[in-house]
């Protein structure tokens, strides 16, 4: 667990002075020009013939503003390229393509083949992008979060979690979902990882039983991890500072797709001239450059990008302990037990103890046993002895679980002994109701 002492999280102040040092270079002024011929383009096409009501919701999601958040718009960027490559799929080419009669169609059909390569490259880059960048967030919070059985529970939730989440865009594909449905489900599975992170923070939700437990998760961690996302957070200087050129390539990948949408319908009373298709064919190149290009600058900053920073940085010293020890006196001869009432298999016995040492050092013995319903008692942990310990064991029945401070064997010394301890539930997702799915 690496040490926060000293630390707050980062502050919109300090990533607007820290993105100082990462300037992003102006977008190629063909993304703008591209984007108005592209769009120039479609309105023509529809001059001759009225949009279909699929056609009619891609033109007005071309004609609003770009989604504010920055994952937002990876994953729209994300959703377009792949519908424009499944366009871009010879069996899915209008006919004249498909089979050209001309040396124009021949020669445009050349050209759509290396358009997929192309977007297929930048596709991939995305993908690794947000792969990676899920895994630091969630890696970085782990390395503040104390070593023992809560990281632990922690990580099996997660895992979980993803498996679920797995199950259900294999459900939507394997159901003939469309990509827009299975881009809807990922989105929504994004806005759940958000929310769960925010109840970790505030250990609220899937994580209410969790983190409050035992030597204390650091304040400054749960702090962070509540308001990273914040609409006025420290996200939103990211948000600001690099939002504007991502909003451009995000519409002009969606004018892209809407003319290729718009084109293969009307082909074959409208086909696309000569330079048309030169138009369309130096937009994908000036898309998936630039695209790249900023994947990549973004990916720089934020690996290098610090989630703490000093107080005496930040200006705000702000200190939190949730760590609840109790003391008690052990006479010599005599034990000190806790009892702990388990209701569900699977919870999660956990201790941590220690003895308030003198001029000498001393120990003290220690065990954990159970009295199920029917009154029969099991030896869980052996007795033994211990100047400190921390541990913890998932249970496997219910009843009263004993631990127990030995300090008979002790003639003269009674013990001063610093302890914690707890019985945490199964941790499981709580089911939503379908008013907080629409909040």
């Amino acid at each position: 667990m690496a040490s926060t002492e000293g630390l707050v999280p980062i502050t919109r102040n300090f990533l607007a002075s820290y993105y100082d040092k990462y300037p992003f270079a102006p977008l190629s002024d063909d993304v703008s020009r591209l984007s108005s011929q592209i769009r120039s383009l479609a309105d023509d096409l529809l001059q001759h013939s009225p949009p279909s009501q699929d056609e009619t919701l891609l033109i007005q999601e071309a004609g609003r503003q770009p989604p504010h958040k920055i994952d937002e718009n990876m994953w729209k960027n994300r959703e377009h390229i792949e519908e424009i490559i499944f366009l871009l799929e010879r069996s899915h080419w209008p006919a004249a393509l498909q089979q050209p009669s001309t040396p124009e169609d021949a020669e445009s059909a050349i050209a759509l083949a290396q358009l997929t390569e192309k977007l297929k490259k930048s596709l991939n880059v995305l993908v690794s992008f947000q792969s990676t960048n899920s895994e630091r967030i969630f890696n970085t919070v782990m390395t503040y979060m104390p070593q023992d059985f809560r990281g632990t529970l922690i990580k099996q939730q997660r895992e979980r979690s993803e498996r679920n989440k797995q199950a259900e865009v294999d459900a939507v594909v394997n159901s003939g979902g469309s990509i827009h449905d299975r881009y809807a489900l990922l989105w929504k599975q994004q806005m759940d990882r958000r929310r769960q992170l925010a109840q970790l923070g505030s250990a609220t939700g899937v994580y209410k039983t969790l983190v409050k437990y035992l030597v204390g998760v650091p304040q400054v961690l749960l702090d962070f991890i509540r308001q990273i996302n914040d609409d006025e957070g420290p996200m939103e200087e990211q948000r600001q500072r690099y939002g504007p050129p991502l909003y451009s390539l995000t519409a002009m990948v969606t004018y892209i797709r809407l003319l290729f949408s718009l084109s293969w319908r009307r082909f074959n009373a409208n086909k696309l001239e000569k330079h048309q298709v030169a138009v369309l064919e130096q937009a994908v190149d000036v898309y998936a450059s630039e695209f790249e290009r900023f994947i990549t600058f973004i990916s720089e900053v934020f690996a290098n990008s610090p989630f703490f920073i000093s107080a005496e940085v930040a200006g705000d010293l702000k200190t939190g302990n949730n760590e609840e020890y109790k003391e008690v006196s052990v006479p010599a001869g005599k034990s000190y037990e806790v009892s702990l009432m388990v209701e569900s298999v699977n919870s999660y016995i956990a201790w941590d103890f220690s003895l308030i040492q003198g001029k000498m050092n001393m120990d003290i013995g220690f065990s954990v046993e159970c009295t199920n319903p029917s009154g029969e008692k099991t030896l869980i942990l052996p007795y033994r002895r211990y100047e400190s310990d921390q541990g913890n064991f998932c249970t496997c029945m219910e009843g009263n679980y004993k631990l127990v401070w030995d300090n008979t064997y002790s003639t003269f010394f009674k013990k001063a002994l610093r302890y914690k301890v707890d019985c945490i539930p199964p941790v499981v997702e709580p089911v939503q109701s379908k008013n907080e799915e629409e909040g």
